[in-house]
């Protein structure tokens, strides 16, 4: 009975291996995953031990830059642990060998080195199987990379043109003052559906391969989640505070912002309400909000002419991505940016890493 139960152990480690490569890489949705969420973790919690004894933010994101790329390179470590174990149990349970016999067998099969073998068929059979695994399993990551920096390079051409459009940190009272300066505010609207397919391409790409979240842009000073919180107040602005025209596209591409942002806190777990009420309260406050219109029409923006209309108009689309902005922003280390990651919430939040639930886009 103590072999069966052992082989049965053996054959489950060896399942659960592959299913987690399966789900980190190759299945395209986002779905929990135990073992890379706790590899996650551990790597996270030796980061956060670094970086919080670093007082200046770009020491911090030096070294926070470090995380992603490293936890990638332990995964495939991990699971090949993971299979050596799985196939030690399953050899010794059929196998008339001490358990480190055992263990040469295991890791000469998994890690394709050929030192040791069994005569056993069985043995043989099994000694394969572990071959062909360990071959996957780092044939995977060597694999997808690729298509990690293809999505990489893909969302950092949009936040590097931010940067000529909003300053260093971005900013939405800067984009719209600029436009304003340039005499080009009617031209600001090409931007919404540039920034809508970004929004959808986000959703896709950062929930299917979560670890993108972490991957930092090469200048400190910007991220894609201040790029994206930039982005919807901008429009949100323009939508309820500036004397312009109405345009569907900028509130579809509000819409598909916040939208993205609510299925990468779903990939993490973060508990948020979906349909707020329009009246909930938000992190801006009122008067930053009417200190940065005042700057807005100072510089000759053209301002509507109900202050409490706008407020009420802005503080409604905010609260769609107030909560999840503020705690992606404090997940992922995003560089101070105005109504962004200047702010936190009372309680320091720490969502589980690549975990959580799934949901339906509204």
């Amino acid at each position: 009975m103590l072999r069966v139960a052992v082989f049965a152990g053996g054959v489950y480690l060896i399942i659960q291996t592959q299913l987690s490569a399966i789900r980190t890489f190759i299945l395209p949705r986002a779905i929990v995953d135990p073992i890379s969420r706790v590899c996650f973790r551990a790597v996270r919690w030796a980061f956060d031990l670094r970086t919080t004894r670093l007082e200046r933010f770009e020491d911090r994101d030096q070294v926070f830059s470090y995380y992603a790329p490293v936890t990638l390179i332990i995964l495939p470590f991990l699971w090949l642990a993971m299979a050596m174990a799985g196939y030690t149990l399953v050899l010794w349970a059929i196998h008339e060998a001490d358990l480190w016999t055992a263990f040469r067998l295991s890791g000469s099969s998994v890690l394709t080195l050929g030192f040791a073998s069994s005569d056993a068929r069985v043995a043989v059979v099994i000694e394969l199987s572990g071959a062909a695994l360990g071959l996957l399993l780092v044939s995977v990551l060597i694999s997808y990379l690729p298509t990690i920096y293809s999505a990489y390079s893909e969302r950092e051409q949009a936040v590097a043109l931010l940067m000529v459009r909003a300053g260093t940190p971005p900013s939405a009272a800067t984009m719209i003052e600029l436009y304003k300066r340039l005499d080009a505010l009617d031209e600001i609207d090409v931007l919404w559906p540039q920034w809508e397919r970004w929004f959808t391409t986000l959703s896709e790409t950062h929930t299917s391969l979560a670890v993108l979240n972490y991957y930092r842009s090469p200048r400190p000073e910007y991220t894609w989640l201040t790029a994206a919180g930039t982005i919807l107040d901008a429009a949100a602005i323009l939508s309820s505070a500036v004397a312009v025209p109405r345009n569907p596209q900028r509130e579809l591409c509000l819409r598909s912002g916040f939208l993205a942002l609510h299925d990468i806190a779903d990939c993490f777990g973060i508990d948020f309400e979906r349909s707020p009420r329009l009246d909930d309260p938000i992190s801006v406050t009122r008067e930053e909000f009417e200190e940065g219109v005042m700057a807005l029409g100072t510089a000759g923006v053209p301002l509507r002419d109900d202050p409490d209309q706008a407020w009420t108009d802005f503080a409604g689309w905010r609260v769609n991505y107030d909560r999840v902005l503020l705690i992606l922003a404090e997940l992922t280390m995003a560089p101070p940016a105005q109504w962004i990651s200047d702010r936190s919430l009372v309680r320091r939040y720490r969502p589980p890493i690549f975990g959580g639930r799934r949901t339906t886009r509204d």
